[in-house]
């Protein structure tokens, strides 16, 4: 089976209704701004939790802390869906977050500063973002040259982060030295590529909390890495780049799993394998098709379509209405289909997850007595989501964008 149906439930019937996503909107930013403080930053959520964490102390990570929640707020505020009570980018306050991150990492501070989502380097975007000193970019050249040789070869902690960085930085300065960086990674990769006899196709491992894996998903695998790959092609040569794209589909097209006239991928490319195979976006088709929507050509028409239907198929989850493995996640994978195809059933689709991930937020919010301060996990990011169903844009938070643009 393509999926497993304990993870997910049946869509409501609730229509669309522009005024109630923009109340949602405007609710989540008002409540998220009414928690903050400056000596707790946001309260965690039970989910985000683990059984050893100290529930006094705030996450601070891009991916499910503080530093999220702020790019999250000051996003909302640049494409002009909120007006902020606060600027959260004062310096004194991203100087305590990097204290605090840092405490955070411990002993790994200074060897996973380079993290796109865990470290210091999202902290520093945002630092640049805010005043673009010398030093700043600097450092942040500093640490994307740092983290070429990093062995987890993923999104969240290794170089496929640093590319996407550098991709970002290049897309707002011009400055030479940021495309530089990023050839400069995109070949360390190329380089690290390994081939598989068994499914012909090329692949990476990560070392990766101890152990070492072959993930294929879209945050610690293969099509995570193609996204900035893709994103970034005209910085490429041209036969660098018809080479990666040859890689990329081949990899994506022989790992695919049908079912029918539907799709979707397991989390390894080789065992141990999930099953029944995970639907969301962090493991499954809705990071594939995420990370390949942008995709020049045709080869991958089919089996991104395919995957769409097999989302849709699975129905929304029952983990909440967050972007990593929650139905606002594989509601993007419908937009990012209306972006490439034009046909309206998609926006149509993920509007319908828009309303259904609604009713899970105010329930959630209900349950626990809180929402949920998380870009990746919780429901800023999820706000954000609703603003590209508005809008019929496919922006993916950090991952397609990380500079927001009124």
């Amino acid at each position: 089976m393509l999926f497993d149906p304990a993870r997910h439930e049946p869509l409501q019937s609730i229509p669309w209704d522009e005024e109630r996503v923009r109340a949602s909107i405007s609710q989540i930013v008002a409540d998220t701004e009414g928690r903050f403080t400056t000596q707790g930053w946001w309260p965690p959520h039970p989910r985000d939790l683990d059984p050893d964490d100290d529930v006094t102390q705030p996450a601070t990570s891009l991916y499910y802390g503080a530093c999220g929640v702020v790019w999250a707020l000051h996003y909302l505020q640049d494409v002009g869906a909120v007006r902020l009570q606060r600027n959260y980018l004062e310096p004194a306050l991203m100087a305590d977050l990097l204290v605090r991150n840092n405490i955070w990492l411990g002993d790994d501070a200074a060897a996973q500063a380079g993290s796109f989502m865990m470290g210091e380097l999202p902290m520093r975007l945002l630092a640049h973002a805010a005043q673009p000193l010398p030093a700043t970019a600097d450092r942040l050249a500093e640490l994307i040259a740092g983290n070429l040789t990093h062995p987890s070869r993923e999104l969240m902690w290794g170089s496929p982060g640093t590319l996407l960085a550098a991709l970002f930085l290049h897309q707002r300065t011009g400055d030479t030295r940021w495309a530089e960086l990023f050839r400069t990674t995109a070949a360390m990769l190329w380089s690290q590529l390994l081939w598989s006899e068994e499914f012909c196709c090329h692949y990476w491992t990560q070392d990766l909390y101890g152990e070492k894996s072959t993930y294929i998903d879209a945050v610690h695998g293969f099509v995570a890495t193609a996204l900035p790959l893709i994103h970034g092609r005209n910085l490429l040569a041209d036969a660098d780049w018809a080479a990666w794209q040859a890689c990329i589909e081949n990899t994506v097209l022989r790992t695919a799993t049908w079912e029918g006239k539907q799709v979707n991928w397991r989390a390894f490319l080789t065992p141990p394998s999930i099953r029944p195979l995970l639907m969301q976006y962090c493991h499954g088709a809705p990071g594939f098709v995420v990370c390949l929507a942008d995709m020049p050509g045709h080869a991958l028409d089919d089996v991104l379509t395919a995957a769409g239907e097999a989302i849709w198929g699975a129905g929304p989850l029952t983990k909440g209405s967050n972007l990593c493995h929650g139905t606002g996640g594989n509601g993007y994978a419908f937009l990012k289909l209306y972006q490439r195809t034009g046909d309206v059933m998609w926006l149509k689709r993920a509007q319908a997850f828009a309303m259904h991930g609604i009713a899970q937020t105010e329930a959630d919010a209900q349950k626990h007595g809180q929402m949920r301060y998380s870009l990746w996990t919780g429901d800023p990011g999820f706000a954000i989501y609703l603003w590209d169903c508005l809008h019929g844009r496919a922006d993916f938070p950090t991952l397609d964008v990380f500079y927001g643009v009124a």
